[in-house]
């Protein structure tokens, strides 16, 4: 009886139901099935499992009185070594066999021979080297004319008597190939910042400082008369002509100018000698390292890297990113930052020893104008200046502040945040694409970006809801690294995967962990000591990017439950 009774009411609460449905019904029920249909079918894993970005380095067990925990890489935990080099192997090595960490002359012969696997044969098509000029020319590089032009304006400074030799030059293939040339015949590297308009007391200070004997520079960039008098150590100067001044004598020395001064062109260098002269690379001698690196960092101060370092630097970023996320020789990658900055160098060097495609712009460094550092071409990675992203985040939000944009972007921001992916685009976000930043040829095929806060240079801080809204404008990822002037390559970067707004209002976002070349730890200080609940005072980093091996930031820290960098 009492079954019976159950299913009697049961029949009456039914027909009570359908007896009292009507539209209204209908449409409530049909817009729940279609939330749930909805939260079913376009629910994504996160890009990172939540735990990763819980505890992003590793501390050591024990620390020192005065100092904090050493901190590291989870891929390159305590009582390993940190990573230092290239794993290079030269013909005849076991593929059993450790690499050597090389140097930078393996950086370009990783680019003549392509991308190889541990027996050396070759895997994948080479990388280009592009020259974009204007919104359509492309120019592409010859390896081979490349790597002829490193060996006779190596040898023709060497022959000459130069040792340091000054590049005072914008992104340019001409800039990379100074550079490899210092490499492979034995000379010192300077790097000169670039900026047209430069005063000519600022550039003869600079050539002072650094002790450059020879000077590559672009054409008309200075008033040779004036620097020869200025800086009579001045022994070589060889201009790289562009197209619409070839025709000009730039040989000519003028009269007045007081010591004897070896003036020639980049391209007469080239055209003088015999195509078949400077064909084949130098042999490398693993005894000996090439010179040093010498940099200037926004301050003034001159910092003397060894190759060790930038070699450390470069390792750092290989293998700092997720395997699947690497740069290949699938991508393009376009510095819009200067190449006289260490960071955008070892980020280009990274580059070309992973055979990805470079393309070089003489506006980068020169313009804070992210959509015109990337007209006529279409990079998938870039590393840009966070005055650059600055500017393009201020231009492009006061575009879009519409109320609608506001509703799809708090939706996108949402994904970001709270489920970890990087929005999809929709029917409704696809309305403000007309507004958004047109980055390269191919608006959407940019997905990385890397970009750094400096240490001790003038502050241009980026915010964890700037990055954010950053990511959505541009549709990219980011990397956020703190860099400083005694680090090749970056101190720490954020996760590629880590999307969190952790401080509302800070006015930096955190700087990640630390890459797989560096250690972090802090000093008490006077105004941060550290506990044993927290971790913060003076920034010390240790490791074979750093210049000398250990070195102090100069600026406070502290290490955030996470266990990312944050500075005060």
């Amino acid at each position: 009886m009492g079954f019976d009774n159950l299913m009697f009411k049961l029949d009456e609460a039914i027909t009570g139901l359908l007896g009292q449905w009507d539209v209204f019904s209908t449409l409530i029920v049909g817009s729940l099935v279609t939330f749930i249909a909805y939260q079913v079918f376009t629910s994504r894993d996160p890009d990172a499992h939540p735990m990763l970005l819980a505890r992003q380095a590793q501390a050591s067990p024990v620390r020192q009185e005065g100092e904090s925990a050493v901190f590291r890489s989870h891929s390159a935990p305590h009582g390993m070594p940190l990573n230092s080099g290239l794993n290079v192997k030269d013909p005849g090595d076991s593929k059993w066999s450790r690499g050597k960490d090389g140097d930078l002359r393996d950086v370009w012969r990783k680019v003549v021979s392509g991308p190889v696997d541990q027996e050396g044969k070759v895997t994948g098509e080479k990388g280009e080297l592009l020259t974009v000029l204007g919104s359509e020319q492309i120019i592409k590089h010859d390896i081979a004319d490349i790597t002829r032009q490193i060996n006779l304006i190596g040898q023709h400074i060497k022959q000459n008597g130069g040792s340091n030799v000054a590049i005072y030059l914008p992104n340019s293939v001409e800039f990379l190939a100074t550079l490899f040339a210092c490499s492979f015949y034995d000379l010192t590297a300077v790097l000169v910042p670039y900026h047209q308009d430069e005063p000519i007391e600022k550039i003869v200070s600079l050539l002072q400082k650094s002790k450059a004997d020879t000077v590559v520079a672009a054409v008309g960039s200075f008033p040779f008369d004036v620097i020869a008098k200025s800086y009579p150590a001045l022994k070589q100067l060889i201009w790289v002509v562009d197209e619409g001044s070839k025709h000009m004598d730039w040989n000519e020395v003028p009269k007045g100018t007081g010591g004897p001064v070896n003036v020639s062109t980049w391209q007469e260098i080239i055209q003088d000698s015999a195509p078949t002269v400077g064909t084949d690379l130098p042999a490398v001698d693993r005894t000996t390292q090439p010179k040093n690196v010498l940099a200037f960092w926004p301050s003034g101060e001159l910092v003397e890297y060894t190759n060790a370092n930038i070699t450390a630097g470069i390792a750092g970023q290989l293998t700092s990113i997720p395997t699947t996320q690497r740069i290949t020789n699938k991508d393009l990658f376009l510095p819009v930052d200067s190449l006289s900055t260490i960071y955008p160098l070892v980020l280009t060097l990274s580059a070309l020893y992973s055979n990805a495609s470079v393309a070089l712009n003489s506006v980068a460094g020169l313009s804070p104008d992210l959509v015109l550092a990337t007209q006529g071409t279409a990079p998938t990675v870039i590393v840009a200046s966070a005055s650059t992203l600055i500017k393009t985040h201020t231009e492009t939000a006061a575009k879009l502040n519409s109320q609608l944009y506001q509703f799809v972007h708090w939706f996108q921001s949402k994904s970001l945040v709270q489920q970890g992916v990087m929005p999809v685009a929709s029917m409704f976000s696809r309305m403000f694409d007309s507004l958004r930043p047109i980055i390269g040829t191919t608006p959407g095929k940019l997905r990385l970006i890397y970009v750094s806060e400096q240490a001790g240079a003038p502050p241009t801080p980026l915010s964890a809801e700037t990055l954010n809204d950053l990511r959505i404008y541009l549709g990219a990822r980011i990397i956020y690294a703190l860099t400083a002037a005694k680090v090749a390559g970056a101190v720490t970067q954020t996760g590629l995967y880590d999307y969190r707004i952790d401080g509302v209002n800070e006015k930096y976002s955190h700087f990640g962990a630390p890459v797989t070349s560096i250690e972090v730890f802090f000093k008490d200080s006077k105004t941060h000591k550290t506990s044993d609940q927290v971790s913060a005072g003076e920034i010390y980093v240790r490791g074979p990017a750093v210049v000398g091996e250990e070195a102090s930031l100069g600026v406070d820290g502290q290490m955030k439950a996470d266990h990312t960098l944050a500075l005060f």
